[in-house]
Order: C-alpha cells, then structure tokens, then sequence
C-alpha cells in the first residue's frame, strides 16, 4: 500500500490523486505525519515542504478552494513537460488544473457562440493531441515507485452522432417549406430545386443515413445519437418533435436498440426551464429517462453548464472537446467525474471526453481526407497506449457523402476500422 504524506487533506488532492492511482486499480491512503514505522519506500511526500525520501514539491492551487488567474509556466518532471505554478513544478497540480479546466474559469473571452477557445488556452499543439493528464500520472506512478503493468489495448471506440437537421427536404412543410424553396430560386440554385422536387416524389432524403447508422451500431453497440428537438430558432433548425413522422423515426431508432440522448437546443443556454423542456419532449418520445447529453454547437461554460445539467438530472455529458481543434481538450480520453470548482467538490455528473468532430477537421482545421486519417489514427494510438475510449462525432448529414462531405465517409470508414489496421 502507497502512503501519500500531505499538510492537509483537500478535495482537490483526493480528487486528483483517485485520477493517477484508483482510476489504474492502485490502492493508497494518506497521513498526515511521516509514518514512523514504515520503510521510505512505501512513503511518498507531497508537501510544500521539502522532506526527507520521495518529495514532490506541492503548489498552492492544489490545497485552495478559490478560483483565480494562476501565474502558469512550463516545466519538466520526468520524461514529460508538465505546469509550474509559481514556479513550483507539480505534476499533481497540473493534472488537477488541466482535468478540471481551471483556465476556464478565468477567462472573459469567448467566442460569438458564447464558447472557450482552443487558441485562448494554454494547451500547445503539441499538448492537445497528447493525453496529457495520463501522462503525468503516469510520471507520478513511476516517481512513487510502483509498477503499472500497463500493456497497450485497443480501446473502446465509440461512434456518436448529433442530429442537428433529421432530414434537408423531407416532413418540411409550410411557411418553412415555401421560405425555402424561394431561397433557392433567389439563389439560382438548381441542384436543391431537383433535389427538392425528387424527394418530395419519394426519393431519398440525402440527410437519411439513418440505415447506416444502424449498421455501425450493429458492429459497434456503444453507438450513441444525440437528437435536437428544441423550438425552431436561428441556430436550432430541426424538424419539429410535433410531427409523428419525426416522433416515429427517434422511436425507430431507439426499438432498434441505439442509445438515444439529448442534444440541448443552441436556446437552451444556460437556460433550466428550456432544458427542462427539452428533456421531457424527448423523453416523452423514446418512452424512457434521459440521462445523456451533448451541447449543441459544443456550446457549453464552466460551471453553469454542467450545474444546470445535473439539476436536470443528466448523468452523463459528451460535450468535452474543442470545435476548432482536435484532440483532448481536458488532457485525458477516460471517462471521470467532472469537479466543480465552484462548489470545489466533485460532482456526479460523468464526462466523456471526445477526440474529434468531423467539422473540426474538415471546416474548422481544414485538412484533406488523407490528413484527417493521418491525425485520427495519431489520436487513437494515443489512448491506445494511455487508456481511455476513443470517442468522436460525425453528423447524420455528413455521412453520406453529399455536398461538402463528398468523399468523407471515407475518414468515417478509417474510424471505424482503426482496430483491425491496428
């Protein structure tokens, strides 16, 4: 057994040193004085102050319970670059500042969709595309003496698709059928008019990927969809929840046996009672609690995003990632229990990292087909090596090769064969 001596037991130290050792199924326990009995070899010291044996020098962050600007710069512990905080170079700080998204907190910048930047964090290019936290831990594991075992495996991979637009043509009607349909011939846009007119005649829906959707979750039964049912707005342009041919189709999917959750509407913002709403018509629909959620526009802000998630009874969130860059926007791939910085505790909402969104690489990064695989293979053989589940989002509309996604299912196909190139 590990004996981890600190000043003073906080949240923070609990909740960082449960991520480097019980989340690997290793055992320790703290006290608060040297054990005077105990070999220095079962004794780790975390302490601001330097002690005899294994000392890892602790920064402040790590025993407080207020949130402010820390002065951050970069260090070395072990093999690894890590923070220093003051400079007081601390791995187990860094893992705590990096997992919680503590910069978050104390930046005032946003983007025109309410959302923290990738270019506003103090993550490199580098750093985004490593797990960085399972990297220290693991620095810290070795620094302490023990013994991982930690063999490479292939790591649960985990398909996901947000259902912004459940079709293009298909069940829209009225005001909004004619709107659009004048927009095209403004627009001189022949290509939407026949397309419009051959799937009002009963051809495919180019948005109707739903029967490849089964398909993966045939091969891939952690396959999850996300469906947007928030009233329409500027950003929220989903079929209304109303029509039954709508209704019909969720509930298709969900006999089917896909895991369906909620994707809050770009309106329900930080807004409980619009959530609320949201949840029970989905909920109405599927015939079954919701317990899952992802942002729509990966729009979401620490801490009131995920406190109003959990006062709606929302257990799991997949929305921890950036939408401009790819990679692992909170150092790790592992599913863990986000901490509330505010409340300075962690919570029981679990987060579910993601790797990648396919508008990331192909609006956003702008990167060929050849280069998307390159840099998702890269990602996957990163928590291949440090463990976690490789989570990413495609859309319904993107799959099926149409429009500006023609030659994408492609980088779906790579995705989801990352296996068996293994």
């Amino acid at each position: 057994m590990l004996i981890i001596v600190v000043d003073k037991i906080t949240p923070r130290i609990k909740y960082t040193l449960d991520f480097i050792f019980k989340l690997r199924g290793l055992s320790y326990k703290f006290e608060l004085n040297e054990p005077k009995s105990m070999e220095l070899s079962n004794v780790i010291f975390y302490s601001s102050v330097k002690r005899k044996g294994k000392w890892i020098q602790q920064a402040k962050i790590i025993t407080e319970s207020t949130i402010y600007s820390q002065e951050i710069g970069i260090s070395q512990f072990g093999s690894e670059e890590c923070y220093s905080f003051d400079d007081v170079t601390d791995p187990i700080s860094s893992i705590f500042y990096h997992l919680t998204r503590y910069e978050e907190y104390t930046s005032i910048k946003k983007d025109q969709h309410g959302r923290f930047q990738f270019s506003l964090s103090k993550l490199s290019d580098n750093w985004i595309e490593k797990v960085m936290c399972d990297r220290w831990a693991e620095e810290v594991i070795s620094f302490c003496g023990l013994n991982l075992n930690r063999t490479e495996g292939k790591p649960l991979i985990v398909p996901t698709f947000d259902i912004d637009n459940t079709y293009a043509y298909k069940l829209k009607s009225g005001k909004r059928k004619i709107l659009s349909t004048l927009k095209d011939i403004v627009k001189v846009d022949g290509s939407r008019l026949k397309e419009r007119r051959t799937v009002n005649s009963g051809s495919r829906d180019p948005y109707d990927t739903y029967s490849e959707i089964r398909e993966i979750y045939g091969r891939f039964p952690s396959t999850r969809m996300f469906w947007l049912v928030g009233s329409k707005g500027r950003y929220d342009r989903n079929i209304s929840i109303k029509n039954e041919k709508h209704r019909r189709l969720i509930r298709k999917m969900k006999a089917k046996g896909l895991n369906i959750g909620l994707h809050p509407s770009y309106a329900s913002f930080n807004d409980l009672d619009k959530l609320l709403q949201e949840k029970s018509r989905l909920a109405i629909v599927v015939s079954e609690k919701m317990r899952s959620s992802r942002q729509h526009y990966l729009r979401f802000e620490l801490p009131r995003t995920y406190q109003i998630l959990q006062e709606a009874g929302f257990e799991h969130e997949y929305s921890m990632g950036f939408a401009e860059r790819a990679g692992f926007r909170c150092g790790t791939a592992r599913s863990h229990l986000w901490f509330d910085l505010e409340k300075n505790q962690e919570s029981k909402l679990t987060v579910h990292p993601f790797a990648y969104m396919d508008g990331t690489l192909n609006e956003y990064m702008q990167l060929t087909i050849s280069q998307s695989k390159e840099l998702i293979r890269k990602l996957y053989n990163e928590v291949s090596r440090f463990g976690g589940e490789f989570v990413f989002i495609w859309h319904n509309e993107t799959i099926g090769d149409y429009g500006i996604w023609k030659g994408w299912r492609e980088v779906l196909d790579h995705s989801l064969n990352l296996e068996d190139e293994s």
